[in-house]
This record gives C-alpha cells, sequence and structure tokens, in this order.
C-alpha cells in the first residue's frame, strides 16, 4: 500500500486527489457511496502488478477532494468535466474505465458523453438504464418503494446528516458495508440509520482498520458531498433530455452479485437476462452473475474482480 502515490490535480474548478500506481495502460477506477479511492486498494495492487497504470480519484465531494457546498454543482456533467480534465491533467487520451455504485452510474455517462475517451467499461452493481422520459428519476423510487427508500430520505438538505451524526461514524461504514439483505434498504425518518441491521461481525474481508481508515476520512469531511449526488438525480434527469434513448457504445462487461439490492429491483433480473440490457448495451461483451455475493462486490470478492478486470481488458 506504501508504493500508491497520492497527489492532488486541479480540474473543472475543484482540486481532486488521485491515488495511482503501477505503468502502463491506464484503467481509472470510479467509486461509489459512501466510499473512496480506498475501496479499490486490492485492484490498485493486483492490476498495477500485471502491467497498468491504476488511477484511483477521490470524486468530487469525498475524502482529500474538494466539496462544494451545492447539491447542483454534483450533476453528471461536473462529475464527467472533472474526470475529462483529470485524463488531460495525466496526459491520457484513452483508458479503461471501471466502475462501481455511483461510480458506475458516472461511468456509463462518461460513456455516453465522451465515448472517444474510453477504450472499454468493467462496471459493477449498477445497469445502465436508459431515461425514462415520462417519470424523473426520485419520483420513480418513490412510487416503487415510497418515502422512506433511502434515495429518497437522501433528498432534503441536512436531514440525513442528521440521521448519520447521531451514529459512531465507523458503525455507519459497518451497516453500509457489510450489508447482505437484497430488499430495498430504508430509513424511517423517526429511526434513521438504526433500521439498518448491525453485523453481528466483521466479515473475512473488511478488518477494523479498513473501516477506520474510511471513519476517518468520512468524520474530516462529512456526508454532505457524497449525499449531493442523490440531490443532484432529479436535476441530472432535466439536464439529461437531449440523450434520450442513447445507447452505450463501448465494448462493456457488466458483474453483479445475486444479493445486491440493485439486482433485486423490480425487473432488473428480467432487463439483464432477457435482452432488454443488450438493446442498451449494443458492445456487452460478458454479463457475470456472481454467486453469493453483496453489494461491495470489489471489496468482498477482490481477487474475483481484479481477474475480470483482467481478462476482459488485456484483448483490447
Amino acid at each position: 500500500m506504501e508504493k500508491i502515490e497520492h497527489t492532488t490535480v486541479t480540474t473543472n474548478g475543484i482540486k481532486m486527489h488521485v491515488a495511482s500506481i503501477g505503468s502502463g495502460p491506464i484503467i481509472l477506477f470510479l467509486h461509489g457511496f459512501p466510499e473512496l479511492w480506498y475501496t479499490w486498494r486490492h485492484q490498485l495492487l493486483s492490476l498495477s502488478s500485471l502491467g497498468y497504470r491504476c488511477v484511483a480519484p477521490d470524486l468530487r465531494g469525498y475524502g482529500d477532494s474538494d466539496a462544494p457546498p451545492s447539491p447542483e454543482s454534483y450533476t453528471v456533467f461536473h462529475i464527467v468535466g472533472d474526470l475529462v480534465g483529470l485524463l488531460d491533467a495525466l496526459g491520457v487520451d484513452k483508458v479503461f474505465l471501471v466502475g462501481h455504485d455511483w461510480g458506475a452510474m458516472i461511468a456509463w455517462n462518461f460513456c455516453l458523453f465522451r465515448p472517444d475517451r474510453i477504450k472499454a467499461l468493467v462496471n459493477l452493481s449498477i445497469p445502465y438504464h436508459p431515461r425514462n422520459p415520462k417519470v424523473k428519476t426520485v419520483d420513480g423510487y418513490r412510487a416503487l418503494f415510497g418515502d422512506d427508500f433511502y434515495i429518497c430520505r437522501f433528498q432534503v438538505p441536512g436531514e440525513a446528516e442528521a440521521h448519520f451524526a447521531r451514529m459512531d461514524t465507523a458503525k455507519v461504514m459497518k451497516k453500509f458495508l457489510t450489508t447482505r439483505d437484497p430488499n430495498p434498504p430504508c430509513i424511517p425518518k423517526e429511526t434513521g440509520l438504526k433500521a439498518l441491521p448491525d453485523p453481528p461481525a466483521l466479515p473475512s474481508w473488511l478488518s477494523e482498520d479498513e473501516i477506520n481508515y474510511f471513519a476517518t476520512k468520512f468524520n474530516q469531511k462529512g456526508f454532505t458531498g457524497g449525499l449531493n449526488y442523490y440531490r443532484a438525480m432529479n436535476l441530472n434527469w432535466e439536464l439529461m433530455a437531449p440523450w434520450t434513448g442513447l445507447q452505450i457504445q463501448v465494448p462493456v462487461k457488466f458483474i453483479v452479485g445475486d444479493l445486491d439490492i440493485t439486482y433485486h429491483i423490480p425487473g432488473v433480473k428480467e432487463y439483464l437476462q432477457n435482452g432488454g440490457f443488450k438493446k442498451n448495451v449494443p458492445f456487452l461483451q460478458e454479463l457475470v452473475v456472481m454467486e453469493g455475493v453483496a453489494h461491495f462486490i470489489n471489496q468482498e470478492k477482490p481477487q474475483e474482480i481484479s481477474m475480470h478486470i483482467y481478462d476482459f481488458i488485456k484483448k483490447f
């Protein structure tokens, strides 16, 4: 881990912290919520040893990167803009892209906006869904799961932060990272995060030191930056209107765990397996469903995910 370099890059009006290691073709890793560059620690070490330069930023709002206060500063255009600026700062034209959770959503949009900068994409957990012109994103989730669904509960500035502040940050991280319940996560207004189950013990793939790394950074930064991605979802829906109906035009491998909450959203299994996903992602080359694996797949199965990435990108 001590061989990983840490730099700060100025891009799109913010300062972005970037972790990197290795030399060779660049793989750009995009983390999700509530995570950091650190979520990719295993992949950085594995894939750099196989001849790649691995680059993992703290996305806008997270860790040691800047966190503008307003939710309007967290649209997919801002985030992809940050990343295009990062590639320009690195002096690189095209990269392999790997995303998970929010990082996967950003990656899909990166491919929509700038397919010229992406050699191939490996995305985890969140499949590509084209924009539904009839329903705003958050409104659709509210209709499906109700006001207590976590994405709906995260919308009001300050409300989720207050729930998070009532609990030790390490405990918050444990609740998120270790969840194995594939049902929609709901956070009732009255009980907040207490509604999410406590892990009986840390799983073998996650140590107290690793939890504490995340907790320390979120204690310093707070959760508002990460929550602002959710608060910009309906704004994204409005701004994305010109891209309605567009396909993903880069080579793709998609991986999801069969215990992932995203895999259990009504209709998703059928969408992935029955041709709908392939229609929207015509250059989909591999679809992998990992048995007995939950949402934080790249941390739970680090070697397997590193090999899945390597086996795909070495073709290009």
